[in-house]
């Protein structure tokens, strides 16, 4: 683990340390959680981002496109 000092406005640092101790918890724990949730978080959406983007097809059109007039017949 590493310590790091962050800086913050009083009313932000206000709020967090009461709302770790709502939670029975540190400022430094409830940042960290906080913190490693917003890490999983991205590295859940670049995974989704790659898959999305590799993905070619739904498999070869057999034939021409159907013409857009005659896909808005009724």
């Amino acid at each position: 683990m590493k310590n790091v000092t962050i800086t913050m406005e009083d009313a932000a640092a206000e709020w967090v340390r009461i709302e770790a101790a709502k939670r029975g918890s540190s400022v430094s724990r409830l940042v960290g959680e906080w913190l490693a949730e917003k890490m999983r978080q991205e590295d859940a959406y670049v995974q989704a981002m790659r898959e999305a983007l590799g993905f070619e097809t739904w498999g070869a059109s057999s034939g021409p496109y159907v013409p857009r007039n005659t896909l808005f017949e009724r």
